[in-house]
């Protein structure tokens, strides 16, 4: 049988691997999100739709699940999420090609189901708000020389690298420290960072639609545990007060 000293070590090794793995990116910003606000979902629903929905598909969910969970009729969800013939039980499909997408960016689309559980809100809420014009044109600081376009750039605006230089081993290098506007967008960056909060909320929210039933569950399990252990402890002096005399 295995020790429990074993199952420990076992244990911690997966939690620093995983932790290793989350950590991996870098310097993120921290993206504050709240999947039970279903204001930001349904926001960010509609901003994944105009956004991404073109390139992008979430295949994992259906437009019934929007209509189950965020607080939308099925007629909203059809007459503004929904575009072309879809019926609620269908799945959130890109309306481009996965050939026409490789053929045009070079590498066909990923699909957006799992990438808040794959690389976590934080790098997702960076990576959109981190592109760059250069000479040769967008670059982002989170994933270099992305295929993806900085579709939400008129949203956004066109922004500059700030850099700083510094000495390494002898030698002078460039880095990259922060962001200037170069060309405003319809979107101050206040209002800008606000709703790619609310995209990436929806996003946690489709890579485990469950959370939200999982979550409020929890808390009613935790109170029955709470309540169960006291009623036992009282069960337990109650039963044993005679015999411990």
């Amino acid at each position: 049988m295995m020790s429990a000293r074993w199952i420990t070590g076992l244990l911690l090794a997966m939690s620093s691997g995983m932790a290793a793995a989350a950590g991996g990116y870098g310097d993120l910003d921290h993206a504050e999100i709240n999947v039970f606000d279903q204001a930001s979902l349904q926001r960010g629903a509609a901003m994944f739709m105009n956004y991404c929905a073109g390139c992008h598909s979430a295949q994992f969910m259906r437009y019934q699940r929007l209509i189950e969970d965020i607080g939308l009729s099925e007629e909203e969800v059809l007459e503004n999420l929904a575009f072309g013939d879809q019926d609620p039980g269908d799945y959130i499909m890109a309306a481009m090609s996965s050939s026409d997408a490789a053929e045009w960016f070079g590498a066909a689309s990923p699909d957006l189901s799992l990438t808040a559980r794959a690389k976590g809100p934080d790098w997702i809420y960076t990576y959109l708000r981190s592109f760059y014009m250069t000479e040769n044109g967008w670059n982002n600081t989170v994933q270099a020389n992305s295929s993806m376009p900085h579709v939400l750039w008129e949203l956004q605006g066109i922004q500059r690298p700030v850099t700083e230089s510094h000495e390494v081993d002898g030698q002078s290098q460039t880095r990259i420290v922060g962001f200037e506007i170069d060309e405003p967008g319809l979107l101050s960056p206040a209002e800008y960072d606000s709703v790619i909060l609310d995209l990436v909320t929806f996003l946690e929210y489709v890579a485990e639609p469950a959370i939200l039933k999982r979550e409020r569950l929890g808390i009613w399990v935790l109170l029955f545990l709470a309540v169960f252990t006291f009623v036992s402890y009282i069960m337990y002096k109650e039963y044993w007060k005679d015999v411990k005399k």
